[in-house]
């Protein structure tokens, strides 16, 4: 039997505006459009999962208010394994988000319950993720609980991958302890030291990487959006995974896809490349449709995808 993975982190309602171009600072526009999707770092990567068809589990924690109740069966329609997500006093999770016509976004993230994931849930649920083949983990969530989840994973020697968003310093330790990272463009930017508006191109990331791989991740993987993904690997290949050329409609969540693909690809034994090149295409379907959780395609849908691509 497979071992599932086992996801850690946030769980949000999305509430999204539409406009021409995202709002500048101090502007106000009129919108096209509002929806409220489900979200969450966490919870994206986790239904992503789900809807491939692998099985997984997510450790998280709701509100009692009625997005909680919500967001518990949006997760259960994926076949995402819940009884490790609780229920908590106060708001849930919320994300504030603003789109552009060219599918561009800025998103605010007010934590509710996710902020009252902490370490103790950790050691709740040591028996779950020790039947982990994979730890998804980011940073919606308290540093000091992912420290406490990577020294964890690194004890029972648990493949662990990070995807550091949104971008912040990290300490030693949790690096050293992550198998894989997975930062996009402003992401690497911040954990690289880059100038904010400096170009990532794949000379870019590739210096990037082995700075990363430096202070102690066994891989790494930079997200850069339509030039492709670039890996960076232990045993020292170098190499640029091209992206496919869709339309795109909105880009929320395309991050998430690819580590939802990227983890599912790897734990069904593909090699680095193929695994980017499939966690390639579940992103570029995600960012033709709407939504976060809602974008996320079926194993069948990726398939078909890839035989219309060769």
């Amino acid at each position: 039997m497979r071992k599932p993975i086992v996801v850690v982190g946030s769980i949000n309602l999305d509430l999204v505006a539409t406009a021409d171009h995202v709002p500048l600072p101090g502007e106000t526009l009129t919108g096209k459009s509002f929806n409220t999707f489900h979200g969450g770092k966490g919870a994206n990567q986790a239904v992503g999962v789900g809807r491939l068809g692998f099985p997984v589990s997510m450790v998280a924690k709701v509100g009692d208010d009625a997005f909680g109740t919500e967001l518990k069966a949006s997760l259960r329609k994926a076949k995402v394994e819940v009884k490790a997500v609780k229920t908590v006093t106060g708001s849930s999770g919320v994300a504030l988000i603003n789109i552009g016509s060219d599918g561009q976004n800025n998103i605010v993230v007010v934590p509710g319950a996710n902020g009252k994931l902490l370490p103790k849930d950790i050691s709740a649920n040591s028996g779950l993720l020790r039947k982990a083949g994979m730890i998804l983990a980011q940073l919606e969530i308290p540093l000091i609980t992912l420290e406490t989840l990577a020294v964890f994973a690194h004890r029972n020697k648990i493949p662990l991958m990070l995807d550091p968003a949104p971008a912040r310093e990290l300490p030693g330790g949790v690096l050293q302890a992550v198998s894989w990272i997975t930062p996009n463009e402003s992401e690497a930017r911040i954990l690289c030291g880059l100038a904010p508006n400096e170009a990532v191109t794949p000379r870019t990331a590739a210096r990037c990487a082995d700075l990363l791989l430096a202070r102690g991740p066994k891989n790494v993987v930079i997200k850069m959006g339509a030039q492709g993904a670039y890996i960076a690997t232990a045993d020292g290949a170098r190499q640029m995974v091209p992206s496919f050329t869709v339309k795109a409609v909105d880009t929320t969540a395309a991050g998430d896809a690819f580590n939802a693909g990227f983890a599912v690809s790897l734990l069904r034994g593909k090699e680095p490349r193929e695994a980017a090149r499939y966690a390639s295409a579940v992103a570029a379907i995600s960012v033709t449709r709407n939504g976060a959780q809602p974008s996320m395609p079926s194993a069948r849908d990726v398939e078909r995808f890839l035989k219309s691509q060769d």
